[in-house]
This record gives C-alpha cells, structure tokens and sequence, in this order.
C-alpha cells in the first residue's frame, strides 16, 4: 500500500516561552500543502524475521534511525502480532528545511500501518503516538490548517481560505540546526496572537504576522534573508521563512506570473491549493 506525505508551512510562528522542562511553548498556525514524498510499506509473509527494512531514495535522509522506523517500532510494542514489513519511502521534500516532511513521513506511516493491520487506534491515540515521534506529527494525522500551541501538538482546526493564491516555495540547501535556533531565541508574548490575525485579509499579513525564528536565522543566513526580500520584490502578498528555516515561502495572487534569479542549485517549486 502506498500513502503520499505532504508538506506544511508555517503562518506565522511566535516563541512564547521556555517550559521547565526545557521545551518551549509557542503558538503557529499550521498549513499543509501537497509537495508530497512517497511511502510504500510491503508486508514480508514469507520471511522469519522480525521488524522493518527500509529503503529510501530521493533526497539524502542522514542517520539511519528513521523516523519511519520509529513509527513501525511505536505500533510493535503495543501490538506485537504486527509481522515484519519493507518499507520504501521517497523524499521529494526537502530534508531539514521546516517543511515538517520527516513529520509528515512518521505520520502518514504510522496511519498506513494502522490501516493495513486493521489496528483501529481512534484518530485522538494516533495523535497521541505521533506526539511521540515529534511535536508537529500529530498535525499531520489532522491535515487541516490548525492553530497550533504547547510544543505544536496542542491543535484547533481553523477556517483558513487561500484558494485565489498560489505558493513559491524556496529552499536554498541551507541545513539549520533547530535545537541551536531555540537555544538562541529569546521568547516574548506577542502584541496581538496569531489566533487574531490569522482572520485578516491575507494582505494585512505583510504588517502583522512574524516567524521569531527569521531575525536569528536571517542574521547567520542572510541569502535566506534575500530569498524573503525577493519574493515581495516579485509581488507576493505575505512571504515568510517556515518553522526555523531554511525554506522560505510566498503567497501569489494566482494571476501574478513569476519569475526568479536564484541560484540553480536552489529547489524551486509552485503550488496550488492545499492538501488533504
């Protein structure tokens, strides 16, 4: 069987504070787009071993402790008559880059395997498993534009219409390391929560909504920096850096023709709709 993991963005993204247990707590608004990597998971009848084989192509996935594989071991422990798969994931988005595709990846993975096995977990335990395989996982079981607090894994639906725009997404190939961007954050309580400016006009945005990840990223990064200027220079209504970077994104009237001077080594795609 064969599931397609989609992409998000994040709208907006303020840092509130650092919990005592080291997190952080925030609030986002969570938006899934379908620039989509492949999963194909095989179950393995005629085989005495145990577990999961992985295969992987498309772009690199460093480390071998897979969040995929996670996803298998999670459901093993808690029904242990699940047999031995193989699994093949191809990733079309790019890695490390705060688009939540290894998110995407252990979630969709985690439903897939629910479904093949006849598991039946309700959809409130498999966000619950997914928050343990990582903070924007259980997103991705929802897939729907969500208001996202605590550590990303506190969601509410929302009524977000972005059907009249179309999205360029930028990735400059720059990796960022998300733990050393939180350990230099510093955390602030904003004027006015994304809760509330989400319901203005797209256009109002531009003046409203902040990612408090760019300030240090574009500081270390300034080329990812440029990207955001050149989006606006090309006549996006909002664009911002997604999670903590280093893909950057703009939303485009659907009528507005683009066009770009990146580096050719940049990953470049346009995107319509949302996915679901």
């Amino acid at each position: 069987m064969i599931v397609f993991p989609n992409c998000k963005i994040n709208l907006g993204l303020n840092i509130l504070r650092k919990r005592e247990d080291g997190f952080h707590d925030l609030e986002t608004v969570f938006f899934p787009l379908p620039l989509r990597d492949i999963v194909e998971i095989i179950e393995l009848k005629k085989t005495t071993s145990e577990g999961i084989t992985l295969l992987k192509s498309g772009f690199e996935i460093a480390g071998e402790n897979n969040i995929c594989i996670k996803a298998y071991d999670l459901l093993k422990k808690r029904f242990p008559h699940i047999p031995a798969v193989q699994m093949h994931l191809h990733k079309a988005i790019p890695v490390g880059g705060g688009l939540g595709g290894g998110s995407a990846d252990g979630a969709f993975a985690l439903m897939l395997l629910n479904e093949m096995f006849g598991l039946a977990p309700s959809k409130e335990e498999l966000r619950k498993m997914g928050a343990e395989l990582g903070s924007d996982c259980p997103f991705f079981i929802i897939n729907k534009p969500c208001f996202s607090q605590g550590r990303g894994e506190l969601l509410e639906e929302i009524e977000v219409d972005l059907s009249a725009f179309k999205f360029i997404i930028v990735n400059p190939g720059i990796h960022i390391d998300t733990g050393d961007m939180f350990k230099q954050i510093k955390p602030a309580i904003p004027k006015t929560s994304l809760r509330e400016i989400i319901n203005l006009p797209v256009e109002k945005w531009k003046d409203e909504m902040k990612n408090d990840f760019e300030e240090i990223v574009f500081a270390l990064h300034p080329e990812i920096g440029n990207v955001k200027e050149e989006l606006y220079k090309a006549g996006a209504v909002y664009a911002s850096m997604s999670g903590s970077g280093s893909t950057v994104f703009g939303i485009f009237s659907k009528e507005r023709s683009t066009s770009f001077s990146f580096p050719p080594d940049y990953f470049i795609k346009e995107l319509t709709g949302q996915a679901t």
